[in-house]
């Protein structure tokens, strides 16, 4: 800068207010600068107490510090820390290389920072007040904390680079021009994302992200009225978990930890859609007590995601729609409480290893959730459930469930079809329940043998004829396949006639819907 032409390191140049001049001073010897004054109401960089210029530095000599800065003192490490400080101007370090340690809390800022393709070793701004944060491909080697900071007009972090951790705890952000109230597409963040009770006014865009370890909203409120999403984020990478769920409000470790007895808890709330369509989670995506509050037109969407685990325990949605078409999961932990209704819940295409339902999920309830996937017949999600229940052992669930399918199926058949399908339900309930056959078999046999006791039966051969049986007699009728020599040799008459004939109908109606149960169980196989 012009300003430094002809200092020589060390010297304190004669333009500096007292303020900076103890800025610059306190940067040589790596100390905390602090011009707060003790009042927590005065020293609330949020609030409207005004800060004088005796608490004020300007924008260019904290740059001037940071990127051509004196040298620091003997034995001392030259950093910026600043704690409540007033910032005015706006602080442009585009494009700068930034190599001393800073660190400001409670400060606030009169204008924007810029930080576009900026490098830091670590940055940190903590409970700063930020008309808007520009830093859009900005660098950190370490860490970038923002923790409680608030950015009236959004903040922008478009294809960032944090080395380590990046830290938006209990920060408020509110939309810009564009309504994005944080916007990081394409960021990569070399360990943790946390951004717990963090409150986005507006669209949260994290648009192709990757974060290296685990990426946690707890007790986070996301609220955009104003467009479809709250939370934008499709090609998200985690390799760990996504964390959707409560945290302890007053909890000095918010992140992890199990809140300490009477801790006040702060449940993940968004009000608007959700978008993580193709992401990828190493091991879950966790919905822990979430609370979402959709419009008719709004989704929670997770097509075509890739997770170990998902952990759908949060509150069901009155209104929208929850979408997990194409979506490959190994365990799904769900309870019977946290999905929508019919007609709100789309499924094509899901692909679940393992259930883990959390408290009671009878069969009843898993059919009713399977049935609410679609309004028309779809036989993928029963049969994708059946799998599921026989690999887990639970073979007779499995039956039970694709026979719920073959009803479902029926009520989409022409009505002869129907009447078809009807029959081979009661008889032997598709093939699903083999021991009906038996039954029925028992009672028609037992019945057609008391019947024909009472018949005239005279023989067609007087010379050579068997002995009469009536149950070898009306077995004979009900086999159609087995010949055991009885039908052909005596003669009924009348009514009797028509009884026989009726047996030997109901022996090829039953002898045809075990077949057909056999065939389908077999193709199953």
């Amino acid at each position: 800068m012009t300003e430094g032409a002809g200092i020589v390191a060390g010297d304190l140049p004669d333009e500096l207010t007292a303020a900076e001049a103890g800025m610059w001073q306190a940067f040589r010897n790596g100390s905390v600068y602090d011009l707060g004054c003790g009042d927590a109401v005065v020293d609330d960089p949020h609030g409207g107490h005004p800060w004088g210029p005796e608490r004020t530095v300007r924008a260019r000599i904290v740059a001037w510090l940071l990127l051509d800065g004196p040298r620091a003192l003997a034995g001392r490490v030259s950093s910026l820390k600043l704690t409540g400080v007033r910032i005015a101007g706006t602080l442009d370090l585009s494009g700068g290389t930034v190599r001393p340690y800073v660190e400001l809390r409670g400060c606030r800022f009169d204008e924007e920072v810029l930080l576009p393709e900026a490098r830091f070793t670590t940055l940190r701004m903590v409970d700063c007040a930020v008309p808007r944060l520009e830093a859009a491909r900005v660098h950190t080697e370490g860490d970038l904390h923002l923790p409680r900071c608030r950015f009236q007009n959004g903040a922008r972090l478009t294809d960032a680079h944090i080395g380590t951790d990046l830290m938006l705890n209990e920060a408020v952000a509110y939309r810009d021009r564009s309504g994005r109230s944080i916007s990081a597409d394409g960021m990569t963040v070399g360990q943790d994302l946390q951004a717990e009770m963090l409150q986005s006014h507006g669209e949260l865009r994290l648009r192709g992200a990757k974060v290296g370890v685990s990426l946690s909203l707890r007790g986070a409120n996301l609220d955009n009225p104003y467009s479809r999403y709250a939370l934008n984020a499709p090609q998200l990478t985690v390799e760990r978990t996504l964390y959707l769920t409560p945290a302890g409000v007053g909890s000095p470790l918010l992140s992890g930890t199990t809140p300490a007895r009477g801790t006040r808890i702060q449940r993940f709330e968004c009000r608007g859609g959700i978008r993580l369509d193709d992401g990828r989670f190493g091991d879950a995506v966790d919905f822990e007590r979430a609370r979402f509050t959709l419009t008719d037109d709004q989704e929670l969407s997770l097509r075509r995601v890739h997770a170990s685990e998902l952990r759908f325990l949060g509150d069901g949605p009155q209104r929208g729609k929850v979408v997990l078409s194409g979506a490959r999961i190994v365990s799904l932990v769900d309870r019977a409480a946290s999905w929508p209704g019919p007609g709100n819940l789309h499924m094509g295409g899901f692909v679940y290893e393992n259930l883990v339902p959390r408290g009671p999920f009878p069969l009843t309830g898993r059919l009713d959730w399977v049935a609410a996937v679609t309004a028309e017949y779809a036989p993928e999600p029963y049969e994708r459930l059946a799998a599921v229940l026989r690999g887990a052992g639970e073979d007779e669930d499995a039956r039970e469930v694709l026979l719920a399918k073959q009803r479902r199926r029926r009520e989409t058949l022409p009505p002869a079809a129907k009447v078809w399908g009807y029959v081979q339900d009661w008889t032997v309930a598709y093939g699903y329940r083999p021991g009906r056959a038996a039954v029925w078999m028992a009672v028609l046999w037992a019945a057609g043998t008391l019947a024909f006791a009472h018949a005239d039966h005279p023989p067609m051969n007087h010379d050579t004829h068997p002995y009469w049986s009536p149950a070898l007699f009306t077995l004979d009728l009900l086999l159609p396949v087995i010949d055991l020599g009885q039908v052909g040799q005596w003669q009924l008459r009348g009514g009797w006639q028509w009884l026989a004939a009726v047996m030997v109908l109901l022996g090829w109606i039953l002898a045809t819907t075990v077949a057909a149960g056999a065939t389908r169980l077999l193709r199953r196989s």
